[in-house]
């Protein structure tokens, strides 16, 4: 299974405060970079789904 590093926004600068992505056989991997063993994988299409209701705010409600 191929490996990419991990990537974290550029608004991130020099922070160990934030979100890695990567991708990894087929799926996607997010972790929080300060808990870097604790790691969450989803498929692009369900990450995909996720981000169009954030950005539609449909989880506002939440806040």
């Amino acid at each position: 299974m191929p490996n990419s590093d991990w990537q974290k926004s550029s608004y991130s600068a020099s922070s160990n405060e934030c979100v890695e992505v990567r991708s990894i056989g087929g799926l996607v991997e997010l972790r929080e970079s300060d808990e870097g063993h604790l790691i969450l994988r989803t498929t692009p299409t369900a990450l995909a789904a996720l981000l169009h209701g954030i950005k539609a705010g449909e989880f506002d409600h939440h806040a």
